[in-house]
C-alpha cells in the first residue's frame, strides 16, 4: 500500500491532525510495544456513554478500502466509515500532573462525555 500525503482531493484538509506531542507519544508506543514499522489506525466505533468512541490502535497494513497517509514521520489508517466522523479532527497528547493522555478536537463532535474519548 502507497501512504498518499493525507490531503482529500475535494475538501485540501486533512483526515486527521496529530499534533508534535501526539506523533512523538505514538512513535514511542510503537518502540515500547515493539510495532516500528508499524501504521496508527484511528478511527470510530461504536460505544461509549455518547454515542461513538475513539479507537487507535497499531496495525501492519491497510485493508482494501481503508485511507493510508503520513504525517510526521507515521503511517496513519482511518477507515471510509470513519472519514465523516473524523474529517479535521487534531489529536493532541499532554501530561501534566492534572492529567495525561489523548486529546481530540474534533469540529464534526456535537456533544462529548467528561472522559474526552466519546462523543456524538
Amino acid at each position: 500500500m502507497i501512504y498518499s500525503n493525507c490531503m482529500e482531493a475535494q475538501t485540501q484538509q486533512p483526515i486527521v491532525t496529530l499534533t508534535d506531542a501526539a506523533a512523538a507519544k505514538v512513535q514511542a508506543m510503537m518502540l515500547k510495544e515493539g510495532k516500528q514499522g508499524y501504521a496508527l489506525r484511528f478511527g470510530v466505533v461504536t460505544g461509549g456513554c455518547a454515542g461513538l468512541s475513539y479507537e487507535m490502535k497499531f496495525q501492519k497494513t491497510p485493508y482494501e478500502n481503508d485511507i493510508a497517509f503520513q504525517q510526521k514521520g507515521l503511517n496513519v489508517i482511518v477507515n471510509q466509515e470513519s472519514v465523516e466522523f473524523v474529517q479535521g479532527i487534531e489529536i493532541d497528547y499532554v501530561d501534566t500532573l492534572k492529567e495525561s493522555g489523548f486529546k481530540y478536537k474534533n469540529p464534526k463532535a456535537k456533544s462529548s462525555c467528561g472522559c474526552g474519548t466519546s462523543f456524538s
